[in-house]
């Protein structure tokens, strides 16, 4: 579905159970974005499916192209509680340091940006992960607000749309 240079990504859905399973069974990964066992993901990746078919966006599996090895997810999730789209991404500890997050959440705004009318995206980043921090400001994301998401205090970063005026 969006393809770069190194990545290619299409839409997550339940046959990607294992592989979500595995990354956010690291401890790593899941201090900041939680644990999911097997019956939880699969009740995950049904929403997924479901905001695909009813919103035209959700998450996706992040695969590098040369290999096909699976390395995370990315894309945009609808929020209800805040009513607002976050671009999101994790991926798995053995694929940072080599700028995939950004290369794959890069491509999801643009394609957000030109697919979905959305003034602004937002990214919620807990506040100690400090590598998601960096990757949002390389994209031109700043802080918004603070909030909770699941139970989890983050930091709420935005990005509007080229020509829209800041969110007050």
């Amino acid at each position: 579905m969006i393809e770069t240079v190194r990545l290619s990504l299409r839409p997550l859905g339940v046959e990607d159970v294992e592989a979500f399973v595995t990354l956010h069974a690291d401890e790593r990964i899941n201090r900041f974005v939680g644990f999911y066992s097997r019956e939880q993901a699969l009740e995950r990746l049904r929403t997924i499916e479901q905001q695909w078919t009813e919103r035209g966006h959700g998450l996706c599996a992040v695969h590098l192209k040369d290999s096909g090895e699976f390395i995370g997810r990315c894309g945009l999730n609808y929020w209800e509680p805040f009513e607002e789209t976050e671009l999101g991404w994790t991926l798995k500890a053995e694929a940072w340091g080599h700028g995939y997050a950004t290369e794959a959440a890069r491509a999801c705004l643009e394609w957000g940006f030109a697919t979905l009318d959305a003034e602004y995206f937002t990214s919620m980043i807990h506040p100690a992960n400090v590598p998601s921090i960096r990757v949002a400001e390389r994209l031109g994301f700043s802080p918004l607000r603070d909030d909770v998401l699941l139970g989890k205090p983050v930091t709420v970063y935005s990005l509007n749309r080229p020509g829209v005026a800041p969110k007050a």
